[in-house]
């Protein structure tokens, strides 16, 4: 399958609106009810980027003092804010403010994700967006130790997807590893891939 065949694919395969009544997550990662809760509304971008080799994903590792998912490898992304008038502006401002990803170089938002609530008290909206090099990149510091690039073949192949337990607050959760070199994706980043590799993986779209 060349580029422009998977760019149709991925296209087809996401959702078209953020406006969405189901509701995945940790929750359902771990084989756990949904907790009702106050829950804080977020979006990340899951930035493509069109590379000469393939579309690759750029990730962030988190830097290890923040409150919620420090050290984590996550896409760039964070809570809304009041002036933000959809999830596409606020992954596309947070991408801007986290890493320096000019929203000019995203050049077309494929479409969403299902919608993830995470252990932490976050409702997140994953806007699926087609970045076109060549852009410059300038971290955060404060809140981004690193920006780097994972081939999209390899984090969508469910041969390297992984699933793991482990014990929080009391109660034995499972969650999603994607090792790739020295790093461990996991927690909700991981969870959103693995769901989309399923997406794309649907025989309605073949």
């Amino acid at each position: 399958m060349d580029v422009s065949e998977l760019r149709d694919r991925i296209r087809r395969c996401l959702h078209p609106t953020h406006q969405l009544d189901t509701i995945t997550g940790d929750h359902a990662v771990a084989g756990l009810e949904r907790e009702e809760r106050t829950l804080m509304p977020a979006a990340v971008l899951v930035p493509l980027v069109e590379r000469p080799e393939g579309l690759t994903v750029l990730l962030t590792q988190r830097t290890a003092h923040l409150e919620h998912h420090a050290g984590q490898i996550s896409f760039p992304g964070g809570r809304a804010e009041e002036h933000d008038r959809s999830p596409v502006e606020t992954a596309l401002r947070e991408a801007e403010e986290e890493i320096g990803l000019h929203r000019r170089s995203v050049r077309e938002i494929a479409g969403f994700l299902d919608v993830y609530q995470t252990v932490t008290g976050f409702l997140v909206t994953p806007v699926v967006g087609f970045v076109e090099p060549p852009f410059d990149l300038t971290l955060d510091a404060f809140e981004v130790a690193e920006a780097f690039e994972v081939p999209l073949a390899f984090v969508l192949d469910p041969r390297h997807h992984e699933y793991r337990s482990m014990y929080y607050k009391g109660q034995q959760r499972r969650y999603y590893v994607i090792p790739y070199e020295n790093r461990f994706i996991w927690g909700a980043t991981a969870a959103m891939l693995v769901g989309f590799a399923r997406r794309l993986r649907s025989p309605l779209l073949s």
